[in-house]
């Protein structure tokens, strides 16, 4: 079956007003507060959201039922790569980390009545949301088995008991998606449950916010502590004890999106290097005229070019059924890196003013350097990767004729 690259004109038409929305409306605002969310604060997430919906394309990825644009994932990518040219882009248009990834678990997961509760505010911007699986170690990281987070049975539901950290959007997030151990012992493969926890829970606390490189997503990165907190039987997301393979449902395309996003970071990191060298004369001639920075402008638009069609390889495994692990593995590694070497050289390229808060390549970089270890550190990926290879190399058909 033939993979189609070019997307259906109704994308296409999106994605050039997204492009015309981020450029006029959210970058002047992102230049405003320096790329930094918190500065911004919540009245100009909510500001941007109603400008995005003004303008048509809010919530991209939501389906029709719950107040979006219904799009699947190889139309996503076209999207949000022109969402992600502003580290506001995202946020404007309700398709930012985590609550993204919160909305599509919530979509093929939850129960008719749990979409009312919290799917349905959240596609509409209403509220925010995190999910609270990373723990400190020994605790669930780059290997899920090791949670270590209790959810015991008590009479009418369940109490949690444990520590989370680095849970992204925790601070002012509604509720948090938790993983827990419901069975088993850490180190098990499967036992974990999902619960929806209303953050109002005095007993579900926000200890403090995590000081990090990046700072343009909203309700930075926080460590949560469950102390106790009881909370009732429909609170369970899924089935009991089947919370990883949900993870599964959340993280394969929340690792696409990610890497959509961050491509249009990349790509506004190239254009503000290109008009740079291409104005900026050295040694009597343009920048762009010396042949290590062509170098660097060609090597960038390569890294963009493989990334974008790694991800959209992963995305139409995805919606043709497929689990896209190998793909989407393949694509996070090379676009996380990827990513970083354009920002990178896009900053070299600038020289002093790369490095300047009088541009936002240096924020650029601070921004794009962690996803080299969000959704899974690059080496995590690469054993993975090496894993299927060689299992299929022991198992293939040749090896059956052997």
């Amino acid at each position: 079956m033939s993979i189609e690259l070019a997307p259906d004109p109704e994308v296409a038409d999106l994605a050039e007003r997204t492009a015309a929305f981020v450029r006029d409306v959210v970058i002047p605002v992102e230049e405003e507060y320096a790329g930094v969310t918190a500065r911004a604060g919540d009245a100009v997430r909510v500001r941007l959201q109603q400008a995005a919906k003004d303008a048509g394309v809010f919530a991209p990825h939501v389906s029709l039922e719950y107040g979006g644009l219904g799009l699947d994932m190889r139309a996503r990518a076209v999207v949000f790569e022109e969402a992600g040219h502003s580290l506001f882009g995202p946020l404007a248009l309700n398709c930012a980390a985590p609550d993204e990834g919160n909305m599509h678990l919530l979509e093929h997961v939850a129960t008719p009545e749990q979409k009312e509760r919290y799917l349905r505010p959240l596609a509409a911007g209403t509220v925010r949301s995190c999910f609270a699986m990373t723990e400190p170690a020994p605790g669930a990281g780059s290997d899920p088995a090791a949670l270590s987070t209790r959810a015991r049975r008590v009479p009418g539901g369940w109490r949690i008991d444990g520590r989370k950290w680095f849970i992204t959007g925790a601070d002012g997030a509604a509720y948090a998606i938790c993983m827990a151990r419901t069975s088993g012992e850490p180190g098990d493969r499967g036992g974990a449950t999902m619960f929806l926890v209303d953050a109002s829970d005095p007993r579900m606390k926000v200890i403090r916010h995590i000081e990090t490189l990046d700072e343009s997503l909203f309700g930075g990165h926080c460590e949560v502590v469950f102390d106790g907190c009881v909370v009732p039987d429909d609170a369970v997301l899924g089935e009991v004890d089947k919370g990883f393979a949900y993870a599964q449902v959340r993280l394969g395309p929340a690792r696409m999106t990610h890497c959509m996003r961050w491509l249009g970071i990349a790509r506004r990191a190239q254009d503000i290097a290109v008009a740079r060298a291409a104005d900026r004369r050295l040694f009597g001639s343009p920048l762009a005229a010396l042949g290590m920075v062509q170098q660097m402008i060609a090597d960038n638009e390569i890294d963009i070019a493989a990334s974008r069609g790694l991800i959209r390889q992963a995305c139409w495994e995805l919606d043709n059924g497929r689990s896209a692990a190998q793909a989407g593995a393949m694509a996070k590694t090379f676009t996380a890196e990827a990513v970083w070497r354009v920002v990178d050289r896009s900053v070299q390229m600038c020289g002093a003013l790369g490095i300047s808060g009088d541009a936002l390549l240096s924020r650029f970089l601070r921004e794009v350097r962690p996803f080299r270890i969000y959704d899974g550190p690059s080496e995590t990926h690469r054993w993975a990767i090496a894993r299927r290879v060689v299992s299929r190399h022991l198992n293939g058909p040749s090896r059956s004729g052997a």
